[in-house]
């Protein structure tokens, strides 16, 4: 389409350096708070006011009231701790986020006192004039004044898929972006005003706990509430019933109730997704979104576009095949190659190649990933078109085998025919005579094959899904080593119900001619059948598809608008970058499923001796103190959950996601917690039964304790080598310490009067050690028995669906 202008009291050559200034001074700028960033301010907030902190607080003010000693407050420490750590962590995260975006960043070309410059986004003021090409995102809301075959696709906001024409005088509103042809619009509304940013507000806020992980920890922690009040109000009652002394009713209590709250797993939880924010941005790594990194170790599907993934960026003509030698071949490419504002990749290397004939434009459609064409018509030269053979010709034109032999060693194929036609986007073409057949090359990236190799040796399937040539992308896609590249896949050809797409993505792993509504269609089918979907892509065509995607990654040369929506974005571009940040995913993933288990144990194990206290005092059984004072629990938490957890949570862990991550932790902690308070009781119960001091009653049933949780912690450190059984042995011979060093003995009331009456405690506690070791090898031999019967169930059931 010819370009159209409109004249508007806004001048086209753009704002004045003063207007400008003045525009600054006035506050008409497109700067609105970024709704995925935190200030300091509200990170502080978040960390210092959470409910587990209000909780340990309000316990830890009782026990000041109590005039409780020093020793038996020390879990209160835990506050200061805990929210230190996930201040710095976090504001680390974040100033590396910040960093990594400025360089990720797209910036807009203006028009300045009759100059264009690339600004900012929040450095555009109102009233700017803002260039527009393919693939740029639209920042601020506007309205056309010059257009030249524009179209825009508005999804993102409205959810129609197909892209809108903008013509002259037309409004374009922020969130949206450009898919074909070029154009100039003048900003209307900037900043808070505009219409995404006030979308924005509503839709995109900071997510660093809004995730699966997250939910899971949460919900226990909201059964735990619902226990931890009414059985502290019968903790005290009962404390009270064996002691009438209501500052020693109170420490019972406190030792109960504080030990039920997982006050270190949610902090635990954010600053190992806040450190891999940071490990990812020191490999050029920008991660958008929080729970991203927790979804990189779901992912069991990976979708990659062709061009710009396992291809290197930029292109080049290998060469033209002449179909009618008598036709003007080299001018006609170079008249289509200056024909757009704005070419794409492949119209550049044609223009790169073919100087420009000097031919007279009259109208012209630019590419679009939905057509798979351009054309232009000049005077005195007719029309000429630049697209896919497939689209282009008939199935029976011998120019389509030509096509495809030129395509099957990885090139794309694309023909440059005539047409009497005039060039119109919307009547397409009815007749096409086939000039010649122009080949450009396109390189494999050198590492695209052992990522590739990654992925499938971690059981990740990679599907290629492209709207290049099937023949093309299975010829790239066999160099890669992607599984079935010898079969690739029409997708003209693709049903449109949800199961029966799901169905051929099943049976099938290339897939060329996508459009991109194919592509967002194919992620939901994959969705469908429950995979969680990583979609990789650079140009504006994966934009719909990166959305939908349970992870969006774009490359950081891609367009602005597929780099806005991804959640992760490669910013040197190097696929090879991903195995690493996968690692990076499945390190948090794994680890944190590590420490839940221990922090669980803890609640469980709390609760069921509150349990055992309550029910003998109450029914007169046995009026009996709470088995420990607060300190006993601050050393042993400390020496088996609080700093092996921190040590592992960091660690490496290259072990494969596995789904049903709060049910796996459940069947851990559950009969742990409940073997470690039964028997930590029992101690406590026998050593006062045997004539043991209350002091001693209580060390016995902490050294039961310490054995079973120190068998908890080396189960859920396993493999034990290296760091891992080095953390083992130093917690141990730190209890040892407690024990037997004197001063720190008499300050923690840890007392062993007689050691063959303690023995019964070392007994109790190796009898549990020995229960928990059986149980656990028992249920992982059970889940490993089912899950190989589950795979070969589906293995039979994938042969049957692809004979």
């Amino acid at each position: 389409m010819a370009t159209e202008t409109i004249e508007f009291e806004e001048s086209a050559t753009g704002l004045t350096s003063a207007e400008v200034a003045h525009r600054v001074a006035a506050g008409q700028v497109n700067d609105a708070p970024d709704p995925r960033s935190r200030s300091l301010a509200s990170i502080f907030r978040e960390n210092v006011f959470t409910s587990f902190n209000v909780v340990i607080g309000t316990l830890w003010a009782l026990m000041f009231i109590a005039q409780a000693p020093l020793q038996d407050s020390l879990f209160g420490f835990v506050i200061i701790f805990n929210s230190a750590i996930g201040i710095v962590q976090e504001w680390r995260a974040k100033r590396t986020l910040e960093k990594l975006s400025l360089v990720g960043e797209a910036k807009p070309l203006v028009r300045r006192d009759g100059v264009t410059v690339a600004v900012r986004p929040p450095e555009l003021v109102l009233d700017d004039v803002v260039e527009l090409s393919i693939g740029d995102q639209i920042v601020v809301d506007g309205r056309i004044l010059q257009a030249s075959g524009l179209e825009a696709d508005e999804s993102l906001l409205t959810g129609e898929a197909d892209p809108v024409a903008k013509h002259t005088g037309d409004e374009v509103m922020s969130g949206s972006f450009v898919v074909a042809g070029s154009g100039v619009m003048v900003a209307t509304k900037v900043g808070l005003d505009s219409y995404a940013t006030q979308l924005a507000a509503e839709a995109r806020k900071f997510t660093v706990t809004r995730s699966e992980l997250m939910a899971s920890i949460m919900r226990f922690v909201r059964i735990m509430s619902y226990v931890l009040i009414p059985l502290g109000i019968l903790l005290f009652i009962s404390q009270m019933r064996a002691s009438p002394d209501w500052q020693v009713a109170l420490s019972g209590t406190v030792a109960g109730v504080v030990t039920m709250v997982p006050e270190g797993l949610v902090l635990l939880t954010s600053v190992a997704m806040a450190v891999a924010v940071v490990r990812l941005g020191q490999k050029r790594t920008l991660v958008q979104e929080m729970p991203a990194v927790e979804v990189l170790a779901r992912v069991d599907v990976v979708c990659v576009d062709k061009t710009g993934t396992l291809t290197e960026p930029g292109m080049a003509v290998r060469q033209v095949v002449p179909l009618d030698p008598a036709a003007p071949v080299a001018h006609a490419l170079g008249a289509l190659g200056v024909a757009e504002a704005s070419p794409n990749p492949t119209l550049a290397a044609v223009a790169a190649e073919y100087p420009d004939p000097g031919w007279t434009l009259i109208d012209s459609v630019p590419f679009s990933s939905a057509r798979k064409w351009s054309a232009a018509s000049y005077a005195g030269h007719g029309s000429w078109l630049l697209g896919a053979p497939e689209i282009l010709l008939g199935p029976d034109d011998p120019a389509r085998s030509q096509a495809d032999e030129l395509a099957a060693d990885g090139a794309r194929v694309l023909l440059l025919g005539e047409t009497p036609e005039p060039a119109d986007a919307e009547a397409g073409f009815t007749e096409v005579r086939p000039v010649a057949l122009v080949s450009i090359d396109q390189r494999l990236r050198a590492d695209a094959a052992e990522t590739v190799a990654y992925f499938l040796d971690q059981g990740v399937t990679v599907k290629v899904i492209s709207g290049d040539n099937p023949i093309t992308v299975g010829a790239i896609a066999a160099q890669a080593g992607i599984p079935l590249a010898g079969d690739p896949f029409d997708a003209r050809d693709l049903p449109e119900q949800n199961d029966a797409l799901a169905d051929v993505l099943e049976t099938h792993g290339v897939f060329g001619r996508v459009t991109p509504a194919q592509k967002r269609a194919m992620v939901s089918a994959l969705q469908s059948r429950g995979h969680t979907v990583a979609m990789t892509g650079d140009g504006v065509n994966d934009v719909l598809a990166l959305k939908d995607a349970d992870l969006g990654i774009a490359m950081g040369s891609g367009a602005a608008a597929t780099r806005a929506v991804a959640q992760i974005v490669l910013l040197d571009n190097s696929f090879a970058v991903m195995p690493s940040v996968v690692a990076e995913g499945r390190r948090v993933l794994g680890n944190i499923e590590r420490v839940s288990s221990l922090f669980l144990t803890k609640s469980f194990y709390s609760a069921i001796m509150s349990l055992l206290v309550v029910f003998f005092t109450l029914t007169e059984i046995f009026e009996v103190e709470f088995v420990f004072l607060p300190r006993h629990l601050t050393v042993i938490t400390m020496l088996t959950i609080g700093i092996p957890s921190f040590v592992l949570a960091l660690m490496p862990n290259l072990q494969r996601f596995r789904p049903g991550f709060f049910t796996r932790v459940l069947e851990f902690a559950v009969p742990a917690g409940i073997l470690c308070g039964v028997l930590s009781f029992t101690s406590y119960f026998v050593a006062l039964k045997r004539g043991l001091p209350l002091e001693s009653a209580r060390t016995s049933a902490a050294i039961t304790l310490f054995i079973i949780s120190m068998t908890v912690l080396a189960l859920v450190a396993r493999p034990l080598s290296g760091l891992r059984l080095a953390l083992v042995i130093a917690m141990a011979a730190g209890f040892l310490a407690f024990l037997y060093v004197p001063w720190l003995a008499n300050s923690f009331a840890l007392r062993i009067d007689d050691d063959a009456k303690t023995g019964i405690a070392v007994v109790l506690g190796a009898l549990g050690a020995t229960i928990l070791v059986v149980a656990t090898r028992w249920n992982e031999k059970r889940v490993a028995r089912e899950a190989a019967e589950q795979a070969g169930r589906e293995g039979t059931q994938t042969e049957r669906s692809a004979s």
